[in-house]
């Protein structure tokens, strides 16, 4: 092998070894549409429940969209609530949650992720989330157009359970 072979295998083993993230996430249990994970970072741990929709509006624009209920205990996070609807959210208009007869606003947006900003109100959602079967994520992209993604609760007090567990 040439000098300049070795010289370049070298330098993609050692790119290879570096860009490897100190970072692991691992799934702990999938419960029916909720999964809970759990994220170790030098930082810290983050442990989580997730779900992807079961519906998209409109249909034709598929997203990665997701709803998380997150603890991360080095920063004393509790149930926090957020999610991301695969595209960067329109500053001008409102992002809501709905289930049945209770309707919550996220106050915080950033990019494409947003939060609630009182956790007292994350926590009557969680509860609302507990007894539920769907709930429905209202947004609005750049260009003004609303989308909805509704979220089956089959497994969310499962995967909730587990994720604030995993973090105690």
């Amino acid at each position: 092998m040439s000098l300049i072979k070795k010289i370049i295998l070298n330098l993609l083993i050692l790119f290879f070894c570096f860009s490897v993230s100190a970072e692991e996430v691992k799934k702990i249990g999938k419960f029916k549409d909720w999964e809970a994970m759990v994220l170790v970072e030098d930082s810290g741990i983050t442990c989580f429940a997730q779900s992807k929709p079961v519906l998209q509006a409109p249909k034709k624009n598929k997203r990665d969209a997701r709803l998380f209920v997150s603890f991360r205990p080095n920063e004393k996070i509790t149930n926090e609530i957020s999610t991301t609807p695969g595209y960067e959210f329109n500053q001008q208009n409102s992002i809501t949650a709905k289930s049945g007869k209770h309707k919550y606003n996220f106050d915080i947006s950033q990019q494409s992720f947003a939060w609630i900003a009182d956790n007292k109100v994350e926590k009557k959602m969680i509860r609302t989330m507990k007894k539920g079967s769907r709930i429905m994520i209202s947004g609005y992209n750049k260009s003004g157009s609303q989308t909805i993604d509704h979220y089956s609760l089959l497994g969310f007090t499962k995967a909730y359970n587990e994720a604030k567990k995993s973090c105690s």
